[in-house]
């Protein structure tokens, strides 16, 4: 489960690993963090010379090797380690952040520990985030929600045999283009979002999101009751799925006059917001 934490508003690629129940971070990310070097690369290919001179010639079995995904959009295979590794690690980069940087290392774990246990902490966390950042509540409890239908769909997705990554997709492209007539992609340029790392559900509005919902939340109806296997299967889901939110969405249309599709982000939404309360002030 590929995730991004933040150490100091700086991004730290990280995957949970349900299994062994541990986080694997990013060395490069974290590398980058502590020595603020432009090269982090070249410092990590040091380190671990260094490294293995010095007798931790375990270091090669510590490190793993996942795909993360890059500022280009693409995935490529990075040198992850634990928490217990990274100890050992930090131990070696001098940097004045290494002590706060252990405590968020425990904190991060202890947290997702609890989130195990009690997943209302995860939902909790995400919305003091998503309110930080300036959205309503109204919009965060959407955001929410539309979360917990998207993790649903994709745990019947894999049950199913459909692979993750290209395949998951797959499937996302043609609920979005039966429910908005737009692939991710397109809907991404419409709103004036550039960067790969830029989450289009986090740039559209309430309507938007409770269209994406129906289109997931249909899908995932569709898939239950044909018992749906495999790729070709759950493709014609997702586009039956879609297609009731997408008649769905038309229908308004029509009734209220007003396009459901806008090209509004998260930049023009929290404008919005901010005249809003400045006028609440007055």
């Amino acid at each position: 489960m590929p995730n991004i934490k933040f150490f100091e508003s700086k991004k730290i690629r990280s995957v949970w690993n349900e299994e062994e129940q541990k986080w694997y971070f990013s060395v490069i990310d974290i590398i980058e963090v502590l020595t603020e070097s432009h090269r982090p690369r070249k410092y990590w290919s040091d380190l671990k010379k260094k490294l293995f001179i010095e007798g931790f010639d375990q270091l090669s079995e510590k490190i793993g090797q996942l795909k993360l995904e890059s500022e280009d959009g693409k995935k490529y295979l990075t040198d992850v380690a634990d928490a217990e590794t990274l100890m050992r690690l930090i131990q070696s980069i001098p940097s004045p952040k290494a002590e706060p940087f252990k405590r968020w290392l425990a904190k991060v774990g202890y947290e997702r520990l609890e989130e195990i246990e009690n997943p209302e902490l995860a939902q909790q966390r995400m919305r003091e985030i998503y309110k930080a950042k300036g959205y309503s509540n109204e919009w965060i409890e959407k955001r929410v929600r539309g979360i917990a239908v998207r993790d649903e769909l994709t745990n019947e997705w894999k049950k199913r045999g459909v692979k993750e990554g290209k395949e998951y997709a797959i499937l996302t492209t043609e609920i979005s283009k039966a429910t908005f007539g737009l692939t991710p992609a397109d809907y991404k340029k419409h709103k004036g979002l550039t960067k790969p790392q830029e989450n289009l559900r986090d740039h559209m509005t309430d309507l938007e999101l409770i269209f994406t919902m129906l289109g997931e939340a249909s899908t995932t109806e569709i898939v239950r009751n044909k018992n749906a296997q495999g790729l070709p299967e759950n493709e014609r889901a997702a586009i039956e799925g879609g297609t009731v939110a997408g008649n769905a969405r038309k229908e308004l249309e029509k009734k209220s006059g007003r396009k459901v599709v806008t090209s509004q982000n998260y930049k023009s939404l929290s404008e919005k917001q901010k005249r809003q309360i400045d006028r609440g002030k007055k």
